[in-house]
């Protein structure tokens, strides 16, 4: 392979669309360090792992050698990304904004080299524009355009509101691609009409454009919804060891090699070896081990994962639970008691639809070993030990 194949092998690896791949197989050639853009509005204080789903794309950026340029959001923050929204993003004070952008720093440089990275503010070239350069920039795009994103389309469709300043954020992620001289903008799928807005607007101001490097919107810890702190099925990068380690742990086998391939450093050729080995008979759970300790390292220490997997040994595979755990009688008839009713019955949870979102969110336990059937049912005379995450404990007796 060429060192050109080899960069595209790396760029491409977990991608979910590269337009135009001719156009960045010629930048690569030229043999210089081309400009890497990804941007973050700062509109929550801390980052979890599908955040670093870009980051860990914009380290393979560094890893060949490019520049690397970590754009805050800090004007289009107190706009608000509307994208695969269904209704208008609440605007940020500029004292959240700011706050928030103190941690991200902070955070990303867990994972990206500081000398290889230029951290950009885009108020910068926002703030001197004022009105008069905002809508000169507004004249440069049509609202039929506008109403092509899906989103938007959707809510026009329904009648739902779309706020003038909504239509503005495109145009302004894209003017940060002209203010950076971007070469490739890095987002997720659902940034792909205002990554294109930044080609259009570079075409517009006689620059090169940009080309484009989806990745995919990184599934949370239900397999089903994307990561997200609303759906509770999030792991952030600040959380202790314990709880990355376990909510690691917790992942389906399934969705393991789709977190190894987003956010695992290993290699692809290791990653296949990792699969063969389970083909031949190893245990999924202990090559899950391997991914959750790299995580934890990467954002605490090698010693903070090797004592993670010391506690989640200890509590999960020998039995281990708390002195203080509760013991709860419950009544119930011949044919058992379903474990939902058992998890409210036994105050672990304040109803049975909190039950049954915490079991499909896979923090319910069953002396040690994952709940995955709602419709488990728990038999008269039985003696158990159930778990809500990682702290609540409940000795469960059924007669």
């Amino acid at each position: 392979m060429t060192d050109v194949q080899k960069a595209l092998s790396l760029i491409k690896r977990g991608a979910e669309e590269l337009l135009v791949e001719a156009e960045l197989v010629e930048k690569l050639k030229s043999n210089r360090p081309l400009r890497i853009k990804a941007g973050f509005d700062p509109t929550a204080p801390d980052l979890h792992l599908g955040h670093t789903v870009l980051i860990n794309k914009l380290r393979h950026f560094q890893e060949i050698g490019h520049h690397v340029m970590f754009l805050i959001g800090d004007f289009t923050g107190m706009i608000g990304d509307p994208a695969g929204r269904n209704a208008t993003r609440p605007p940020l004070s500029r004292e959240q904004i700011l706050d928030n952008a103190k941690t991200y720093r902070e955070q990303v440089f867990k994972i990206l080299d500081p000398e290889k990275t230029e951290v950009c503010f885009n108020s910068t070239w926002f703030e001197p524009i004022g009105a008069a350069g905002m809508i000169k920039l507004a004249a440069l795009h049509t609202v039929a355009r506008m109403l092509e994103r899906d989103d938007f389309a959707k809510r026009y469709a329904n009648n739902q509101p779309i706020a003038i300043h909504e239509f503005l954020y495109p145009l302004c992620q894209g003017y940060d691609s002209v203010a950076m001289r971007t070469d490739v903008e890095l987002g997720g799928t659902d940034q792909k009409f205002n990554l294109l807005v930044g080609r259009e607007l570079q075409k517009h101001y006689g620059q090169p454009p940009q080309c484009i490097l989806t990745m995919p919107l990184l599934e949370g810890l239900d397999g089903v919804n994307k990561m997200s702190k609303s759906y509770g099925n999030y792991v952030g990068i600040n959380e202790p060891p314990k709880e990355i380690f376990g909510k690691l742990m917790s992942v389906s086998d399934d969705l393991m090699w789709r977190y190894f391939e987003l956010l695992s450093f290993r290699s692809n050729d290791e990653i296949a070896g990792l699969k063969q080995e389970i083909d031949d008979g190893r245990n999924p759970r202990d090559v899950k081990v391997l991914l959750a300790q790299e995580i934890v390292q990467r954002f605490h220490s090698r010693q903070a994962a090797e004592d993670a997997l010391a506690d989640f040994e200890a509590r999960f595979r020998q039995g281990a639970i708390p002195e203080d755990i509760e013991d709860v009688s419950i009544a119930c008839d011949a044919e058992g008691m379903g474990i939902a009713q058992v998890l409210k019955q036994a105050g672990l949870t304040g109803s049975t639809s909190e039950a049954m979102r915490m079991i499909e969110q896979g923090g319910v336990r069953l002396d040690g070993e994952r709940v995955s059937d709602r419709a488990l049912i728990l038999k008269q005379g039985s003696q158990v030990v159930l778990q809500i995450g990682k702290r609540r404990f409940a000795r469960i007796s059924l007669s």
